[in-house]
């Protein structure tokens, strides 16, 4: 389970000790102070890898100027009092080696559109293979249409990317966004890779990034909506599956997802909720009435995020992801 912001802080604050804690809350709302307290009294001891994560996350956010520190023997300091010397110095020097292409995550994604679309859809193609899903995401939905469907293309060809790709692109890193460091070749699955992102983009995006694929390379367009999962294929998931997404999500995502939904999937849905639950909702779509396509398909996708995250995390199974069927 996802560790909320204001735990997080709760860990921090019970590892850096009196002192330090008590600088920082001082600094904090009533309200905030009310929610972090809370969180620290509850968890009376916690678990040292999660507090090792908080401190490394920390640890970036201050590398990437998002968060101004005294200078670094006070982010040193903090962290010794939090984690001990060997385990600070490990941080420390984790955050040290990072390279300007995973520096990447911390810039915003319009500065990055902004720097990438002057350059050749090649460049634009290997730096969203290095980037995380959602952040790759917000980027090709920005970029003009003509490059954004060139762009994906390669993204879905790519297989490998040489250390000396790897090296052009950081040199140009460091002149236009201020970064430095090395790296190493890296081995890539590009038809996975622009999966993801597209998984991520809104549907007028998704569908035509990839009808520009199909119009170029109509087998790399199937392969790749092999391994998207989109609204529909949710009926593929067996019940147990669904419920466990159900849990999940609230009424006002569900009635506002269904109202485009095919009649199988919203009778899996009912069929899958308690007798109540399930008129609850019917009653909630009925009274609803006219809503922008835009809000059903921010809801549908909120449920395929929760539906892709119980999936990665092996607690439901999709029939048919991948080309692979289920066996009994």
């Amino acid at each position: 389970m996802a560790i909320s912001g204001y735990e997080k802080a709760a860990m921090f604050l019970s590892s850096v000790g009196e002192e330090t804690a008590s600088q920082i809350l001082r600094n904090l709302e009533a309200e905030e102070i009310g929610k972090i307290s809370s969180y620290m009294a509850r968890h009376k001891k916690t678990d040292k890898t999660k507090v090792e994560g908080v401190m490394k996350e920390v640890m970036e956010a201050v590398t990437s100027g998002d968060i101004q520190m005294s200078g670094d023997e006070y982010i040193k300091n903090v962290l010794t009092k939090g984690l001990g010397d060997e385990d600070a110095e490990k941080i420390l020097e984790m955050v040290s080696r990072e390279s300007p292409l995973e520096s990447l995550k911390w810039v915003n994604s319009k500065k990055l559109t902004s720097f990438l679309v002057t350059e050749h859809p090649q460049t634009i193609a290997l730096i969203l293979c290095l980037l995380e899903p959602d952040q790759a995401a917000e980027v090709i939905q920005q970029l003009p249409e003509n490059i954004s469907s060139d762009v994906a293309v390669m993204v879905a060809a790519t297989e490998r990317i040489p250390d000396s790709a790897l090296e052009e692109i950081e040199e140009v890193l460091k002149v236009q966004l201020d970064m430095s460091k090395g790296s190493e070749g890296r081995t890539f699955n590009g038809t996975k890779v622009i999966a993801e992102i597209l998984n991520r983009c809104d549907r007028t995006s998704e569908q035509g990034i990839l009808g520009k694929i199909e119009e170029e390379d109509e087998k790399m367009a199937d392969s790749i909506r092999e391994l998207m999962l989109v609204f529909d294929d949710l009926e593929k998931i067996d019940d147990r599956g669904i419920q466990a997404i159900l849990k999940e999500l609230n009424t006002e995502d569900l009635s506002l997802a269904l109202k485009t939904a095919p009649a199988g999937l919203k009778e899996k849905i009912f069929k899958n909720m308690s007798q109540r639950a399930a008129q609850i909702l019917k009653e909630e779509m009925e009274t609803k009435g006219p809503v922008k396509v835009s809000e059903v398909e921010a809801a549908q996708q909120n449920i395929v995020k929760t539906a892709r995250r119980l999936d990665e995390e092996g607690k439901i199974v999709i029939a048919g992801r991948g080309g692979e069927e289920l066996i009994e």
